[in-house]
């Protein structure tokens, strides 16, 4: 593969050019096929997952000696162009072979029904003597080699077939043929029956929506609107799309939904009666919400959580009544409150279509985390179930499918323990969850390995940044989300079409898809935060009141408070419902509507300061349809000058677009990094050292997962079962003497007894701060400030101890300076004036910086011992968000737009709090400093008069 490697960076400045020429694009009308496919029928079609351990495609007719196969992460070529998903299926035929070698891909596909196909792959590769020739086949029928056109140079290669009869075990796939030093790749394999059918022509709307092709007529587009009773009980009102207020559960009919989802908690109060919120989802709400949904000609499916609140994977709670029950008895009770439910709902004529077993049971389930208990648990509810009704799906559900290997282990684990249900249920919510191929594949292992329905029982996507209640929302975020739709009411609509094509891509067995919490609305406007508590507490209309407190001390006797989703919901904070409502019935027709931007690309740049600003003269924008273009954008020149005289700080730049749109540009004018690739996202991380200590394993990873990630991608992933005990560390030199501050961001959990610092380490010794992880995205920023530096090298790191089970991730090393050094040490107020990375003109700080390099005072009230030269920081430890580096920014943040502040406002305020006891070395001093240079002085005379002697003697 050398060879190839050399080849693309001989030709690296022309790849630039053709990627960067080939991201422009303009706005296409959309067209429509008068043929469409269901769903792909292969397994692992796009490989996602590792095909030699899963053994999904069968790789025969090969000379291993001669050609290399990998199982390729787009990830790990910075240049390559993906074609779906995160894998592909990378082939090279070494330049050692000394002829043409040939290369079988294939799977069995056990029955197809009589019927026309479609065989298709996507291919890519070298060029010319260097091509691979790819040819398709099913059974007999086969393609004439098509060659690979180049890197990047991605083509669809299609075989259509047809069986005149019912085939069993047929053999699809590709033959790849090569001469020595041919490459390529190959991703998105699928295997589609061809309906014959007329295709509906796509209906004028407010949105775009691409039709889904293949759905049944029973396929689930359901919703979860558990909260509703308690909505309407605190005045909320719904509306139809004339604006007359009007049912909801009319509303949602009429949109296509066919399915309506309900929680029910066996004891959502206290003592005194007081609900814990969320809808106080008892029995006798659910009855209610399933009464109203049958007679609007929706079903009913029930999701028992078996807790009297919020059941998830960080919680499944044991109800108060079974508390002290021993697990056989809990398990009768569990059998009898199923039963006892279920018929009290059909008792009120409900249509019953599908009961939950738990709610999101990864791990636990009412109380219990061994699975043969939690499975005795979920048989007990689907004995209950089978004999109320035996028609009634009994269905699981669990979440976080992006997580190798989770559904099948519980999939496994399910059927080893004999385990009785129809329907493996996921979560699925864009921001955390994985990509979609990956959601279809394991979904469709499921259903294929353990012949099980399949369907995702929760998902949603916001439509709108703002809050509509004062409480908080859960997305979007600036970090840890995966935002690949705009924040509008068309990129919300795309999104649910895409599970809901990522569920039916999985075939017969991917049976629907429910949307969670789309009317969770305010109760009132965000500027009346204490009223809407008040109503909250009254109705239970928040996601949690006061009173849950008793019950969940930990989160809701935390957080209780309003809808963390009112900007998920498909209405507005009026009640009004949106376009994308219509998404359910639009999947079946498609929809068409005026081409419009739908979203704007802001600008991030960041530069150091004193460097020369520059913005670029278009702006990516993305039109309702999904299309991307590049439009001229003109800046604003007077805030583009002001910004001259700025300094260290985060700024925004106003520009305009057609039909005078505004964009922003972001600039940060920061201090030098000076951490080299310092949240991983290059490929080269050989500037980075990682030790795992004597009598562990390698237990750490650089890991591509945006949740997981301060900012970007990647980040420092670590976990053991047994012990975690490591540390990274990265030697930084050909710095300027000075004073620097150094920070990270980390995040994680489960670390019982740990040990977690950071450290700097220079001529004069080691500092170090003690921090902590507390739970998942709760990230704290340790910091080391003042470090001084005096011979241009520090080593910077952090040491990670814990006992097993402890796991989290590290992100965003920096280092940056904070001011010169001087040696005098009289606390001059000129210290700082040459300092060309602040912008602080406080004297009194000044005046602080140095002074107190040898007050004892100071150092006793910290008792810290400077024994070694250097001076040990310890529980400085800040468990929020907006500190180290975010918190410098925005202190210093200034939007021009708005601008009252004068440059002296944007300094990095952590200068301005100096710490009045930092310890110089004692080798900082003039007089030490004098008598070094005088003894070196005498050694380089001694020196000279010796060698003087001696050429006297010679001569």
């Amino acid at each position: 593969m050398r060879k190839i490697i050399s080849k693309r960076h001989g030709l690296s400045v022309l790849l630039v050019f053709l990627m960067v020429f080939s991201s422009f694009s303009v706005p296409m009308n959309v067209g429509f096929a008068a043929s469409e496919t269901k769903g792909n029928m292969l397994k692992n079609g796009g490989f996602e997952t590792d095909f030699f351990n899963d053994q999904s495609w069968n790789i025969t007719d090969v000379d291993w000696n001669n050609v290399d196969i990998t199982h390729f992460f787009y990830t790990d070529d910075e240049w390559i162009h993906p074609n779906a998903g995160l894998a592909a299926f990378k082939y090279w035929i070494k330049n050692t072979a000394t002829e043409k070698q040939s290369i079988t891909v294939s799977q069995v596909v056990p029955h197809l029904p009589a019927g026309s196909y479609e065989l298709s792959v996507q291919s890519m590769g070298g060029i010319d003597a260097d091509a691979g020739n790819v040819k398709l086949f099913a059974g007999e029928e086969t393609l004439q080699p098509i060659s690979t056109k180049g890197y990047n140079a991605w083509e669809e290669i299609t075989l259509k077939f047809e069986l005149e009869e019912d085939t069993s075990n047929l053999q699809i796939g590709a033959i790849i043929t090569g001469e020595p030093d041919a490459w390529g790749y190959l991703d998105s394999f699928k295997l589609t029956p061809q309906v014959n059918e007329n295709i509906p022509e796509p209906v004028e709307a407010d949105i775009f929506v691409k039709r889904v092709a293949g759905l049944d007529d029973d396929f689930i587009k359901g919703v979860d609107i558990s909260s509703i009773i308690a909505l309407e009980n605190s005045g909320v009102r719904f509306y139809d799309y004339d604006g007359k207020e009007q049912d909801i559960f009319k509303t949602l009919k009429e949109a296509g939904v066919n399915y309506i989802r309900v929680r029910v908690w066996n004891d959502p109060y206290d003592a005194d009666g007081n609900g814990y919120g969320g809808g106080n989802n008892d029995l006798d709400t659910a009855i209610k919400i399933g009464k109203r949904a049958t007679e609007h000609g929706m079903k009913l499916l029930v999701d028992f959580h078996y807790s009297d609140f919020w059941a998830d994977p960080g919680k499944q709670m044991t109800p108060k009544a079974w508390q002290k029950l021993s697990f056989e008895d809990k398990k009768t009770a569990l059998y009898e409150y199923t039963k006892e439910s279920l018929q009290a709902m059909l008792d009120a004529n409900i249509d019953i279509g599908m009961v939950q077993v738990g709610n999101e049971t990864n791990g636990s389930f009412v109380g219990e985390s061994d699975w043969t208990k939690i499975s005795a648990l979920f048989n007990a509810g689907s004995k209950a179930i089978r004999e109320i009704d035996s028609n009634i799906l009994v269905v699981l559900h669990f979440t976080n499918p992006e997580t190798s290997g989770r559904y099948e282990s519980i999939a496994q684990t399910l059927y080893e323990n004999n385990v009785d249900y129809d329907v493996f249920a996921s979560s699925y919510y864009p921001f955390w969850h994985g990509t979609l191929d990956n959601l279809t594949t394991v979904l469709r292992n499921v259903a294929d390995s353990y012949d099980k329905k399949v369907m995702v029982a929760e998902t949603s996507y916001a439509y709108t940044y703002e809050d509509g209640d004062g409480h908080s929302n859960t997305a979007p975020k600036e970090s840890g989300q995966t935002l690949n739709y705009p924040i509008t009411v068309q990129g919300q609509a795309t999104a649910v079409r895409d599970v809901i094509e990522a569920v039916a891509n999985v075939g017969e067995a991917g049976i629907g898809v429910f949307y969670w919490e789309p009317a969770w609305l305010p109760v009132g406007p965000a500027d009346n935060l204490e009223g809407n508590k008040v109503i909250w507490e009254e109705h239970g209309s928040g996601w949690a009141s006061s009173y849950a407190a008793e019950y969940d001390p930990h989160d809701a006797g935390v957080w209780y408070g309003g809808s963390a989703v009112d900007n998920q919901a498909l209405f507005d904070f009026n009640g009004h419902p949106l376009p994308s409502l219509n998404v359910f019935k639009y999947v079946n027709t498609g929809a068409v509507a005026p081409l419009k931007v739908d979203k704007i690309n802001d600008i991030a740049i960041s530069v150091n300061l004193g460097n020369t600003i520059s913005l670029p003269d278009t702006v990516t924008v993305v039109y309702n349809d999904g299309s991307v273009g590049n439009v001229p954008v003109q800046w604003n020149k007077e805030q583009l000058e002001e910004l001259k005289d700025k300094g260290v700080g985060i700024y925004r730049i106003a520009g305009t677009i057609d039909d005078d749109i505004i964009v922003q540009a972001q600039i940060e004018v920061r201090p030098i990094n000076y951490v080299h690739n310092p949240s991983f996202e290059d490929n080269d991380r050989s500037m980075w050292k990682v030790i795992h200590r004597e009598g562990t394993l390698p237990h750490t990873s650089y890991q591509q997962k945006a949740a997981d990630a301060k900012t970007g991608e990647y980040s420092l992933h670590f976990y053991s079962a047994s012990r975690v005990d490591f540390y990274i560390e990265q030697t930084i030199t050909g710095l300027a003497p000075g004073y620097y501050n150094f920070s990270m961001f980390l995040q994680g959990g489960d670390a019982n007894n740990s040990d977690m610092y950071i450290y700097a380490r220079t001529s004069n010794g080691e500092e170090k701060v003690y921090t902590s992880v507390n739970g998942w995205v709760n990230w704290n920023t340790p910091e080391l400030e003042n470090i001084l530096i005096l011979d241009g090298t520090v080593t910077i790191g952090a040491s990670i101890k814990a006992d097993g089970g402890a796991w989290g991730t590290l992100d965003d090393f920096y280092l940056y300076k904070v001011k010169d050094y001087n040696d005098e040490s009289t606390g001059n107020d000129d210290s700082d004036e040459n300092n060309d990375e602040s912008t602080d003109n406080n004297d009194s700080d000044e005046n602080n910086d140095e002074s107190t390099g040898n007050n004892d005072s100071n150092e006793n009230k910290d008792g810290v011992s400077d024994n070694d030269g250097f001076e040990e920081k310890k529980d400085e430890v800040t468990d929020h968000d907006s500190v180290g580096r975010e918190e410098t920014s925005s202190k210093s943040e200034l939007d021009i737009n708005n601008e009252d502040s004068t440059s002296n406002n944007q300094t990095d305020d952590k200068l301005s709090n100096e710490r009045n006891d930092k310890v110089l070395p004692n080798t900082a001093t003039n007089i030490y400093n004098l008598l070094m240079i005088g003894l070196l002085l005498i050694i380089l005379g001694s020196v000279i008069v010796v060698l003087r002697n001696r050429l006297a003697r010679n001569e």
